[in-house]
């Protein structure tokens, strides 16, 4: 029996200054065959079949009309982070395609750091450390 194949999820890149991590990439692998933007360019007559979902990883791939055009089979927009301001919802439903994003993910380590940032200037502690003071 044949394996079926994975659908397919266009990324930017893998590593590098702007593509997926290597432990995010892990794991999609896992669920989908990975398309970088590069691959998708060099032959977007048969990538842009296999392409159903976009993973915006720190807003890239840029999700335009052009890009949205290219991508009959597209359901998803995956975006990685918290808010989507950088998406135009509005144009992406005319398309019929889903967002989707991941709220509160960091909603407790934002205020574990707004917490201990009120408390260290209340008490002054980056003003009393020793090794801010010349000559230490």
């Amino acid at each position: 029996m044949a394996e079926q194949e994975l659908p397919g999820v266009l990324i930017l890149d893998i590593g590098g200054i702007h593509g997926v991590l290597q432990n995010v990439v892990a794991l999609l692998q896992k669920h989908f065959r990975l398309i970088t933007m590069k691959e998708f360019l060099e032959n977007k007559k048969e990538m842009s079949k296999k392409i159903q979902s976009v993973f915006v990883f720190e807003r890239r791939p840029t999700i335009d009309q052009e890009l949205l055009e290219s991508l009959p089979n597209l359901k998803v927009i995956a975006n990685s982070g918290v808010g989507v301001d950088h998406l135009d919802l509005k144009m992406i439903s005319n398309f019929d395609v889903k967002v989707t994003n991941t709220p509160h993910a960091v909603a407790d380590t934002t205020a574990d750091i707004g917490m201990a940032l009120m408390l260290a200037s209340a008490r002054r502690l980056v003003e009393g450390n020793i090794l801010n003071f010349p000559g230490s």
